[in-house]
């Protein structure tokens, strides 16, 4: 836990503010011009992806999972969420490039922004993480090799990064948008 919790505070310094402002302006033109927001990842990714979905229908969004069967027609005004660490998740790809093709906006969440989803990406935030696959398995290989990489395997790191990081969204659009937790409570389900 020590080790995943640091590497998400030394995230913190690498993650470009500039990014954040261009994903969040979007969030808050899409609250205030009723757009829809659709959420795209496969695997935990995926999971950290309805997580999310799930704060921003807390704050009023209209807001879906891509795989749930009430997800609507995507348009020109409206935004996807494209999470993959790599950037190279076939279905997230694809998912994106529809979305793409119908002019709506794509806000791509990667470790590598000249993947292809950073690629096609309208804005791509950087989150940093180490995704699934590592030059050498054996950690102590890896050791004894100089090749120091983290403990916590596959992309543990980049989607817990990203929760993370998606929740600080969450508590930031709710100062500018003036939500209270109140007002998030009154969306919360009530069926337990």
């Amino acid at each position: 836990m020590e080790e995943i919790a640091s590497f998400i505070l030394k995230s913190i310094g690498k993650i470009k503010r500039d990014q954040v402002e261009k994903m969040l302006k979007i969030l808050e033109d899409a609250f205030y011009g009723d757009k829809r927001i659709l959420v795209i990842g496969a695997g935990r990714s995926g999971l950290v992806g309805k997580a999310f979905a799930m704060r921003l229908m807390h704050l009023g969004y209209n807001a879906f999972v891509l795989g749930d069967t009430i997800v609507p027609r995507i348009g020109r005004s409206d935004v996807v969420i494209a999470i993959s660490g790599s950037g190279r998740t076939r279905l997230v790809i694809t998912a994106a490039e529809a979305a793409k093709n119908v002019g709506a906006t794509i806000v791509a969440l990667t470790t590598y922004p000249d993947s292809p989803l950073g690629k096609l990406a309208d804005i791509v935030v950087e989150v940093p993480g180490r995704t699934k696959t590592a030059r050498e398995e054996d950690y102590f290989a890896r050791q004894i090799l100089g090749i120091h990489e983290p403990l916590a395997p596959l992309g543990t790191l980049f989607e817990d990064t990203c929760m993370v990081f998606l929740d600080g969204i969450i508590v930031e659009l709710m100062h500018r948008l003036g939500k209270t937790e109140r007002e998030l409570m009154e969306r919360h389900t009530n069926i337990e």
